[in-house]
């Protein structure tokens, strides 16, 4: 639970900061919006697929290859409708990936502590 707990209040920050970023805050903070909600949802359908009996590492990474493909789709249909409405792209890519980055050291260390705890990979 701690790094559901961790994750979310990555999130937070990460909302926070984009929110103070002056002239490019409507594209920073779709960035931070849309990396937040996809590493929160990835996060706690990890530890969901932890719990299931049988192999939980592999469900759990399976969960998070799913989460790199949906973040993957979500970041260029982003940065699409973030050039259509006027805004900075770069605000945007650069609020996506920052967090992106801090998320998915999250998300290892967890799939690392199924590992430690004896689930086989």
């Amino acid at each position: 639970m701690k790094f559901q707990i961790a994750t979310l209040a990555a999130a937070v920050l990460f909302v926070l900061a984009a929110l103070l970023a002056g002239p490019y805050r409507a594209a920073a903070t779709a960035g931070a919006v849309i990396a937040g909600l996809t590493a929160v949802a990835s996060i706690f359908a990890m530890g969901r697929a932890a719990r299931v009996p049988g192999n939980p590492t592999k469900l759990a990474l399976a969960v998070m290859a799913v989460a790199f493909l949906v973040r993957l789709v979500l970041v260029g249909v982003g940065t699409v409708l973030v050039v259509k409405a006027g805004l900075d792209a770069i605000a945007f890519v650069v609020a996506f990936f920052v967090p992106y980055f801090a998320f998915t050291a999250l998300e290892g260390a967890f799939l690392h502590s199924l590992r430690r705890m004896g689930t086989p990979a």
